[in-house]
């Protein structure tokens, strides 16, 4: 059984860390498993949104985009590793439970989906902060406020679907397992021209 763990809270404690790190800091989840996998997950999107703001900067140097890129690939890594994490923690919160024949296979997991709960919450809490600009036209306000109530929609739906996932594998009737996403292109071994490089690189430091 899911002790303590819905979509609701989920959602409330998306929305308190934001409002932490808009003013310094980041709230912490405490000390469960599945709530450290949150927020870590929660964590790398914050960042993941910073830095994709800074690498479309037009007022630095290539170095600097570069960084920021280079940035983006590790906190997506540690993003997707945080979603396996959690769902591993969801499933062994479930246990051995009682698998109905007739269950059905959820292609999303819970993790995937609590990953899209944690951007909608970005998205939901930079669209009101434009709302809200005393500098902006009021053509852009009103098209912030439009874009603004579809994002709490399309969140409130996501809420409840993912609600209606946990519920039903905690019953029984639905089930998911754990998608690796082997992100082959931060793999020195599997990415062409990172182990051409290797290759290269020792060829060129062998020769006479």
């Amino acid at each position: 059984m899911l002790k303590g763990l819905d979509a609701p809270s989920i959602l409330r404690f998306h929305d308190a860390p934001l409002l932490e790190a808009a003013q310094g800091g980041f709230a912490h989840a405490g000390s469960a498993r599945v709530w450290r996998a949150i927020e870590a997950n929660h964590r790398c999107n914050w960042l993941l949104w910073n830095e994709e703001d800074k690498a479309r900067r037009t007022d630095v140097g290539a170095a600097a985009i570069a960084a920021s890129k280079r940035l983006i690939d590790r906190h997506n890594q540690q993003r997707n590793d945080a979603v396996e994490a959690i769902d591993e923690a969801i499933l062994d919160q479930l246990g051995e439970h009682d698998q109905r024949p007739d269950a059905r296979l959820s292609s999303e997991t819970a993790g995937a989906m609590i990953d899209r709960l944690s951007i909608l919450s970005l998205k939901v809490f930079h669209m009101r902060a434009q709302t809200e600009r005393t500098d902006g036209a009021a053509d852009h306000i009103d098209t912030c406020n439009t874009k603004l109530a579809r994002l709490l929609v399309q969140r409130h739906d996501l809420v409840s679907c993912l609600d209606s996932l946990l519920l039903d594998a905690a019953a029984g009737r639905a089930y998911f397992k754990v998608y690796r996403q082997f992100k082959m292109y931060n793999d020195p071994t599997l990415n062409p021209y990172l182990y051409d490089q290797n290759v290269v690189g020792a060829s060129q430091g062998s020769a006479p």
